[in-house]
């Protein structure tokens, strides 16, 4: 049999409904890998063995009964930004340190409905700003992933949910929750040779996920199969009244999708995402990705979105001012940490202060600025000006084709040292992916070849407004016709 960490999600639960393995033992399989390689990989800031072992154990009753959620013993990692009820939620930060939630999250709680067993908190940029997985208070995450030749180099796993997409690649989880703002689902599934979804706006509640901009959060999963994000949406969607954004839509069966195949669809190809600079390698994928869906019968059309050269500095302006809003309430007087001051304004200084890092400083002075008198008209207005008229861009687009093919990222997986120190650089990491976020489309991010260097590359599929079942059928297509077997150096299972 399959090691167990090398399973599917789909594989796995096969395995558990024919008795080939427990879930408790699939679980102990995995928090034996978390132990043997996080310490290197930071992939999770806390680990939960007791919480698993015990949903594992009533996964197992659950089997033994014929009741049997959909997920039941799937060992999972929670990014440490979905509050979890009883553990602690950090949102990378030190400013939450200490804090346990007493209430879950409307996504845990569904996956929790449908029997997943939680290994773990995995680790996250603060706040979920960043592509790097650098700004963690509480160390960077490793992709477990190595260049050819340079064994000593440390990469990043992209960001913000670098611990969610190392995980998985390492063979820590058999899949994760993940969050995406600007890409922070796609960007590290590209770098770390998995699946990502970032649904449709509204798709998954946003009830208990630590906010960053609330027009643009959106939760997804990350895992190593097309169909195990399928399967893992499917349980994380669903219309919930606590969350005043949630669309109240059907969820779709979207692991039938993937099988369904391209044949008839028209499948955009925008010129603007030509960029100057894109990586050869990157653009010659891009080129084999067009092949692949011709040959499965597939139109390509060429499209043109003419605002999304405007996407990332409309989103630098946008992002940063909800930031900004949001991350009011973290004061030092409710919860979190607290510094003491001789007055309610010493307090609040020095508190939020040493409780946010510079990343975080960075974004909400940014925010502040652009929402200040004077400044507003300027800047954050006109921001949401351009973000209607790339949302109308798409809009446009959908009367011509049924998808749209970009690459995911305009360069393969960076180390970590070398673009650290230039927020600019950093923040180019997202140019492809940011305009889902500002348009509320979905967009997937599934691995599809490697660069001279052995590191993977990833294409992204972009499609209608709460049409993720053809975002599943596209990548059930180029999946099969990558036939992408390659695994990190970095591994649990050899």
């Amino acid at each position: 049999m399959t090691a167990p960490t090398d399973l599917t999600i789909a594989g796995a639960r096969a395995a558990l409904d024919a008795r080939e393995i427990s879930a408790v033992e699939l679980t102990r399989a995995h928090l034996d890998a978390v132990e043997q390689l996080n310490p290197r990989l930071n992939a999770y800031i806390t680990v939960t063995p007791e919480l698993a072992l015990a949903q594992a154990e009533a996964a197992d009753a659950a089997i033994a009964r014929g009741e049997a959620g959909p997920l039941a013993g799937i060992p999972l990692a929670i990014k440490d930004l979905f509050c979890t009820a009883g553990t602690r939620t950090t949102a990378g930060s030190k400013i939450l340190g200490n804090f346990v939630p007493p209430y879950e999250s409307t996504v845990t709680a569904q996956l929790l409905r449908d029997g997943a067993v939680f290994l773990g908190k995995a680790n996250l940029d603060e706040f979920a700003m960043g592509s790097s997985n650098l700004s963690s208070a509480y160390g960077a995450a490793e992709n477990p992933w190595k260049r050819a030749g340079e064994p000593d180099t440390v990469l990043v796993p992209g960001g913000s949910s670098g611990g969610s997409a190392a995980a998985v690649a390492a063979r820590l989880a058999l899949g994760a929750t993940a969050t995406d703002t600007g890409g922070s689902i796609r960007q590290p599934a590209a770098f770390c040779g998995v699946t990502g979804i970032k649904p449709t706006y509204g798709r998954c509640s946003r009830y208990g996920i630590i906010a960053y901009a609330s027009s643009l959060d959106q939760a997804g999963p990350v895992a190593r199969t097309v169909e195990d994000c399928a399967i893992l949406l499917r349980s994380m969607a669903g219309f919930d009244p606590k969350d005043s954004t949630s669309a109240d839509r059907a969820v779709p069966d979207f692991a039938a999708a993937v099988a369904r195949g391209v044949k008839g669809l028209r499948i955009g190809i925008p010129r603007e995402y030509r960029l100057e600079g894109l990586s050869p390698e990157i653009d010659a994928l891009w080129q084999q990705g067009m092949e692949w869906l011709r040959a499965e019968g597939a139109e390509l059309v060429e499209i043109s979105l003419p605002h999304a050269g405007h996407a990332l500095p409309t989103y630098y302006i946008v992002a940063p001012a909800e930031a900004s809003s949001n991350l009011a309430r973290y004061d030092g007087v409710r919860f979190g940490l607290r510094e003491d001051g001789r007055d309610l304004k010493e307090l609040y200084e020095r508190s939020r202060a040493a409780g946010f890092g510079a990343e975080v400083k960075r974004r909400i002075l940014i925010g502040t600025y652009v929402l200040s008198a004077g400044y507003y008209d300027a800047y954050y207005v006109k921001a949401q000006q351009v973000r209607a008229l790339i949302k109308r861009d798409f809009d446009e687009a959908w009367g011509k084709v049924d998808a749209i093919l970009t690459p995911a990222t305009p360069t393969a997986a960076f180390g970590r040292d070398e673009t650290q120190d230039d927020p600019v650089a950093m923040y180019l990491n997202d140019v492809f992916t940011i305009t889902a976020n500002l348009a509320g489309i979905p967009g997937m991010a599934l691995p599809a070849g490697l660069d001279a260097k052995g590191l993977p590359l990833g294409l992204q599929i972009l499609g209608r407004p709460f049409d993720e079942e053809t975002l599943f059928a596209i990548g059930g297509a180029i999946e099969r016709a990558a036939d992408f077997k390659a695994t990190p150096a970095v591994r649990a299972a050899a």
